[in-house]
């Protein structure tokens, strides 16, 4: 199948305009989640690092009961930031495709084109969405093996497929940001290892934000993943209270990503240089 981008519009408020943007969006990642259909190996390795965090970790720290968790168990607590996590590890190493199209030659074939940049980047942020909901369909399935109390109505389904795709496009585009500065493969390895455990750990994923110090608990307020996680726990979880909000959870995500979306659109084009 090619990839068709249309030229866009003079009337970016009219409802063409709207159209021919969305048709670029979904071009752009129709043609990554393509590539998922012949090379679904790498998705099928990430799998790994949650079912061992549940299987180990969760079940050892729920029999000690070391970290406070209230009414519901370790495990309960545990399995959202679990899913974020495996969102997160995913998303945060997409860049490095784009570095990798950029040395075949393909990124530049879309820069050229007369797309929307802001469309190229959204294509790319919904179609890790896309990887993301993968992962989140492995972990509802250990979860459920492992006697996690989950809500399964419909709109809780609904709600963390949203919550998982904005987590994904979130750092999915920070991914894509670092590496439009950073330009090599090598660089990107090195920086996103770095980023994953320090966003990881200064969140609410593996234990309340009341256990940490007080400098921790600031940066963890101001982390992305620790609303996607207050999300995620609220409506995945049987009993568990929302500490923000569902709606402020919501709200910072889109914020995040907004911003990031902004930043991204303007350095896209410079990745090339």
């Amino acid at each position: 199948m090619s990839l068709v981008l249309d030229a866009p519009p003079k009337d970016s408020n009219s409802l063409r305009g709207l159209s021919v943007f969305l048709r670029q969006m979904l071009a752009v990642a129709e043609s990554d989640v393509r590539k998922l259909r012949h090379d679904p190996a790498e998705l099928l390795t990430r799998m790994v690092q949650p079912m061992l965090w549940l299987l180990i970790f969760g079940e050892v720290l729920t029999q000690s009961r070391a970290i406070p968790t209230g009414d519901i168990s370790y495990l309960d607590f545990m399995a959202p930031g679990i899913l974020a996590q495996s969102v997160l590890f995913v998303a945060i190493f997409y860049g490095i495709s784009v570095i990798w199209e950029r040395d075949l030659g393909i990124l530049q074939k879309f820069l050229v084109s007369p797309a929307a940049r802001s469309a190229l980047v959204l294509g790319r942020a919904l179609s890790s969405g896309v990887r993301g909901l993968s992962q989140a369909a492995a972990v509802y399935v250990l979860t459920l093996l492992l006697g996690v109390h989950l809500h399964v109505g419909f709109a809780t389904m609904v709600g963390v497929v949203v919550v998982v795709m904005l987590g994904s496009a979130i750092f999915s585009t920070f991914s894509l940001i670092v590496a439009c500065i950073v330009k090599t493969r090598e660089r990107f390895m090195g920086i996103g290892q770095v980023l994953t455990m320090p966003l990881f750990f200064a969140s609410n994923a593996i234990y309340p934000i009341g256990m940490m110090p007080s400098w921790l608990q600031s940066v963890a307020k101001v982390n992305p993943l620790t609303y996607q996680v207050d999300a995620l726990r609220t409506l995945m979880i049987v009993g568990s209270q929302s500490s923000f909000g569902l709606g402020t959870d919501l709200a910072v995500q889109v914020l995040a990503l907004g911003v990031l979306v902004l930043i991204a659109t303007r350095l896209y084009p410079t990745i090339i240089n």
